[in-house]
């Protein structure tokens, strides 16, 4: 079936409305929200070693190679190679980013994708676009660098650094874990194979930069300890060590821990001293381990001779081991230093490996130990813990349904993905700063639109009234912030995309963005007490309107041509739903005595009206609203729904029946032919650009199943009509009906 055909997105049998006895809307909102938790598991990041070297990534994601800089002795009849590997679940084909100082080729999986000569350097401006037909699993990728007239290296990565921020890993066996790539020292000749799967590095024949440590562990240290090495003598200061002791036997077992001291040391098990060492010499003390897992750490400070220990037995074998599970790490232990030894640190409170140390001002995260082994955490699932706009609304979605369902599992796992992110804020800021990009939170720790902040902002600070997440408060601040007094905005106040995600989304402004903006200033007006940015939020909409509202349609154009000075008058459903979605949040918060209450309440009513006017035959509404041959959208009918419902409830709207029934017949409509028996969201318009033609919409803009642009909000609009019903049927068991508003001025609707 063609994803532009929506007359049947599945047999009427498979539909959910076909199989929900009585059209329950609490059976779809289970069914809609378990499968989509079943499917995004809250997996936690996965720790891999990074080394700190020359090659790092730019704030877009995209890896630089200064090859001119790392070999400044390489001859022009010289080449380098560099090869790293990505791994994918599914087969697709996407576009990557290549530019070069000088000559460059790219293979893929063994095969040469693309080749420049003298003279070809890419303008830094304007690199090349790269189609790669990745392959289900790992893909190969080596880069080979001649000199040129501009010197030797470039830039290669993603194409999408919001949506897929790839990261590439250490190819070979011996690194394997690790992220980031690796290099050879400048050749004399091709290498004599390309490698196209994981091998060893002695197969290509060559040796691959950064250098590997030629120890593993504790053992490097010699006469003097490890952390001579990794930090050098340090007199004054100190560091921990921290590993786990598991006891996988039913009892508690005794464990004895021998080994060698190179200055003071102090173990702790499970938060209690174990044994205190304060000279260099020889240690041994026993633990009483239970069945299961526990903590052992070593505070060693630096003295005369050197700093560190080193285990030489730990009795029964084979109970020491790495306190988290870190790719590429070599030996059982993380380190945390070095800090000057009087600074007070409560080690146990950076076990959750998602918090900087800072004794003395000084910010630091675990490392291996191997000097430059930095231990960092990166976000490999596809959804859960991520931080973008549309999981903020899929999570509200979520947050919602799961009050209405009496489900604390749904409102647990809501709070545990938005904790992922904020718990992780500061730091992902300050991995940023170090790496050139984070690992993690990559859109909140490098905002630079609203899509950036707004929406999932929204939802952290809902989220943060449940129970307090770590990191939330400081993310609303930072995101309030950022819309107030860094967001481009036109003479008149009015918020624009002065830079877009590409040149032809600059100076544009979208009904998009109202979202994006509103309901996070609603909120942050709620958290704060401060009424300036509720203030805020009604003006921009207000004039949202002066700038995209069509009278004669009583619809919105989806942008804002600024460059042009008018608006594409391209209808597009999301779009206007967005504003509408936008508007039915404000008012719920807007006091009615605001001075912006009553021309926001007419600008709804207005709203409402002219979608109800294009709602379509089965229900639904179409991509493009005013051209009933464009498929059927889901995500703009379930706003419209929302929107509808509410307005109803809250006596927003005088012609109750006339919308109470449109947001009935939409719920119906989608149940029947966009959501099957197993949850499945269909017709949701996939992310999108701007046109001045309806037909880019209609044709070019493509829907999903499952797109997280649909899911959340087909939930607030089961929850929201759901809510009109219970209201409905209240009043008609006290005797009443469902009664026309009497808030005055009405004219539309």
């Amino acid at each position: 079936m063609s994803k532009q055909d929506s007359s049947e997105y599945f047999d009427p049998a498979e539909g959910l409305a076909y199989q929900t006895e009585g059209g329950s809307i609490e059976h779809a909102l289970t069914v809609i929200a378990q499968r989509y938790v079943g499917d995004h598991p809250p997996h936690p990041p996965v720790y891999r070693v990074s080394r700190s070297g020359p090659i790092r990534k730019r704030g877009d994601h995209a890896y630089v190679f200064p090859i001119g800089d790392m070999f400044p002795e390489m001859t022009e009849d010289q080449v380098v190679y560099a090869w790293g590997k990505l791994w994918v679940r599914e087969g697709h084909t996407f576009a990557f980013l290549i530019q070069s100082d000088g000559p460059v080729r790219l293979y893929h999986n063994g095969r040469k994708r693309f080749g420049s000569a003298q003279g070809e350097a890419a303008d830094p401006d304007t690199p090349v676009r790269i189609g790669i037909q990745l392959t289900e699993g790992w893909n190969h990728f080596v880069l080979e660098f001649r000199p040129g007239p501009g010197g030797a290296g470039g830039v290669f990565g993603t194409s999408n650094r919001k949506n897929k921020p790839y990261c590439f890993l250490a190819p070979s066996t011996e690194r394997e874990g690790e992220e980031g790539w690796i290099v050879t020292r400048p050749l004399s000749g091709p290498l004599p194979v390309i490698p196209g799967v994981v091998e060893s590095e002695s197969f290509t024949g060559t040796d691959w930069l950064p250098a590997r440590a030629e120890h593993e562990g504790a053992e490097a240290g010699g006469r003097k300890g490890l952390m001579s090495v990794m930090y050098g003598e340090k007199p004054g200061y100190a560091a921990y060590a921290w590993a786990a002791i598991v006891n996988r036997s039913l009892a508690s077992a005794n464990v004895t821990v021998s080994g060698t001291a190179y200055g003071p040391v102090r173990f702790e098990w499970n938060g209690r001293e174990a044994g205190f060492f304060p000279e260099a010499g020889s240690f041994r003390f026993v633990l009483d381990a239970p069945a299961g897992r526990g903590e052992l750490t070593a505070r060693c400070e630096c003295g005369p001779d050197g700093w560190g220990f080193q285990i030489d037995e730990v009795s029964p074998a084979g109970m020491l081991c790495a306190p988290r599970k870190v790719h590429g790490l070599k030996g059982e232990w993380l380190y945390l230093g070095p800090f000057r030894a009087d600074a007070e640190l409560e080690i146990s409170e950076y076990f959750g490996m998602d918090t900087l140390a800072q004794p003395g001002g000084e910010k630091l995260f675990w490392t291996g130990g191997e000097p430059g082994a930095c231990i960092r955490p990166f976000l490999e699932n596809e959804l859960f813990g991520r931080w973008n706009y549309p999981l903020g609304v899929t999570l509200y979605g979520l947050l919602e349904t799961s009050k209405t369902l009496h489900r604390s599992d749904l409102e647990h796992y809501v709070l545990r993905h938005v904790e992922f992110a904020t718990s992780h804020y500061e730091y992902a800021l300050w991995d940023r700063e170090r790496f050139g990009a984070a690992g993690l939170n990559n859109q909140l720790s490098d905002i630079d639109s609203l899509d950036d902040c707004g929406s999932f902002g929204s939802l952290a600070i809902l989220a943060d009234r449940l129970r307090p997440l770590k990191g939330a408060r400081r993310a609303a601040d930072d995101i309030a912030r950022y819309i107030m007094t860094v967001q481009s905005r036109l003479p008149d106040g009015a918020l624009y995309r002065e830079v877009g995600v590409s040149r032809s989304m600059d100076l544009t402004m979208w009904c998009d963005d109202m979202y994006m903006s509103v309901p996070f200033l609603c909120r942050y007006a709620e958290l704060t007490g401060d009424s300036r940015y509720l203030d805020e939020a009604a003006k921009q909409l207000l004039l949202y309107k002066s700038y995209l509202y069509m009278p004669d349609l009583q619809l919105m154009s989806h942008v804002y041509d600024v460059r042009q000075g008018q608006p594409s008058r391209t209808v597009w459903g999301r779009g206007n739903g967005w504003v509408f979605f936008s508007l039915a949040e404000l008012l719920a918060v807007l006091p009615t005595g605001h001075p912006d209450y009553e021309p926001l309440l007419q600008f709804y009513r207005e709203l409402a009206e002219g979608y109800r006017r294009v709602q379509g035959a089965n229900g639904l509404w179409h991509q493009v609203l005013t051209d009933p041959e464009s498929y059927e959208e889901a995500s703009c009918t379930a706003m419209f729904i929302f929107g509808m419902a509410r307005g109803v409830r809250r006596g927003w709207l005088r012609s109750t029946q006339l919308y109470a029934q449109a947001a009935v017949s939409g719920w119906e409509g989608l149940t029947a032919r966009a959501i099957d028996g197993k949850g499945n969201v269909f017709g949701v318009c996939k992310g999108s650009s701007w046109s001045n033609s309806h037909s880019y919409y209609k044709h070019d803009l493509s829907w999903n199943v499952n797109d997280t642009h649909g899911i959340g909000i087909v939930l607030l609009a089961g929850v929201e009509l759901l809510q009109l019903l219970r209201h409905t049927a209240r009043e008609l068991e006290y005797g009443g009906q469902l009664k026309a508003s009497t808030v005055p001025g009405e004219t539309g609707g």
